[in-house]
């Protein structure tokens, strides 16, 4: 009976699948993604298709407006940005237009709008959730997962969701179990870089996080991840695995109708990447596993999503993005699952935190982040003009 919505890249039989792209204005499949229908099957009630960036940003977008709907904006300031690509997934749940809804991930397409909007995301392990009849951007990076308002929420969500699926040969057959942990995991943190972007409030707000956690009687210990190009390796994936999931559209009369002219060059210029640039990306997914050697020192890793509160809608996003930091290493590259939950506010914009933990440990990363929310309000302020 719970009202839910989806980011509209997911198919909802005979209903508009737009994928936000003014290019796909009458697409409608006859089937429904396995994840809604599971979420059907269930209970929820479906509500709403939900805006996001025109084809899941994959031709490197540079504007909020990229979308057939136009900008969509924070919850909680209409000059700001909700993040990308799931959008309206962030604000919609933050605003309590829903009472949660599904996003997707390749590269923070949950954790970005969670943090936004001050909302909780949960992007799952790589495969943990079928993909079947949701528009793929990249094949070997995308992932199913659920914004809500807490923790609590995003488990429910996603254990109604995860699991085997015959239609999406990549889901994983094994049982998704949220169990409690035993003792405390340990707590890795990096290196941030507060001072370099002007982050006085970041610092503040994950400092103050970090004190909740050693209150809670968590272990804290300094790790280091090995200094490997995995935001390029990510880059150059997405660029060629999109280019060829949207080829015909992309060599097609309507590609030119997309919002964002930066799309267009992105998509038309991936059609050329060469085989060895994927091929060396691909490799590097390979060197990337060495990264999994810090969990012999810690059992998740706390981090903040970006140093500062959402962007301005008006701007360029890559202007915006300069000083934001927030870089999750080789997270989405190795398919780690992580949980982004609000952890402060900079001038009445919320500021995220996220929990990573190694590949099938969506346990840890649910006990660490309902531990906080025990402890914090974060999660249960609301925006100016919301449902309550």
């Amino acid at each position: 009976g719970i009202p839910f919505g989806v980011k509209d890249l997911y198919s909802v039989a005979n209903l508009p699948t737009r994928w936000g792209s003014p290019g796909h204005e009458d697409q409608v499949f006859p089937y429904t993604a396995t994840s809604v229908q599971k979420l059907l099957d269930a209970g929820g009630v479906l509500v709403a298709k939900l805006e996001m960036i025109e084809l899941a940003g994959g031709g490197d977008y540079d504007i909020a407006g990229a979308s057939r709907g136009g900008a969509c904006l924070s919850a909680w300031d209409k000059t700001r940005w909700a993040g990308g690509s799931s959008s309206g997934s962030g604000a919609a749940t933050a605003l309590g237009c829903v009472g949660y809804s599904l996003g997707s991930e390749t590269s923070g397409s949950i954790i970005c709008p969670s943090a936004f909007n001050g909302a909780t995301g949960f992007r799952p392990t790589y495969g943990r959730v079928s993909r079947f009849g949701a528009m793929a951007l990249c094949w070997t990076l995308d992932k199913v997962g659920p914004i809500c308002r807490s923790a609590e929420d995003c488990g429910t969500v996603l254990l109604a969701i995860a699991g085997p699926d015959p239609l999406d040969p990549t889901s994983l057959a094994e049982k998704l179990k949220l169990r409690p942990q035993k003792t405390k995991p340990r707590l890795g943190l990096m290196a941030e870089t507060f001072t370099k972007n002007k982050a006085q409030a970041s610092e503040k707000a994950y400092n103050d996080a970090i004190a909740v956690f050693k209150k809670l009687g968590y272990e804290v210990v300094e790790v280091k991840l090995p200094d490997l190009p995995y935001g390029d390796a990510v880059g150059i994936i997405v660029a060629a695995e999109g280019a060829s999931a949207h080829e015909n559209f992309i060599r097609g009369e309507r590609f030119q109708m997309l919002a964002d002219a930066n799309q267009v060059a992105g998509f038309t210029a991936a059609l050329a990447v060469p085989a060895v640039d994927y091929l060396w990306a691909m490799r590097m997914r390979s060197e990337a596993l060495k990264a999994n050697a810090i969990w012999d020192k810690c059992d998740c890793v706390f981090k903040p999503v970006f140093y500062h509160g959402a962007p301005r809608a008006d701007k360029s996003l890559n202007e915006g993005f300069a000083l934001m930091g927030g870089d999750d290493g080789p997270a989405n590259l190795l398919g780690w699952p992580s949980m982004a939950f609000p952890i402060g506010f900079e001038e009445g914009l919320p500021l995220g935190g996220q929990i990573i933990a190694p590949a099938m440990r969506e346990d840890t990363c649910y006990s660490v982040a309902l531990d906080f929310q025990r402890e914090t309000d974060f999660h249960k302020r609301v925006p100016p003009g919301a449902a309550a």
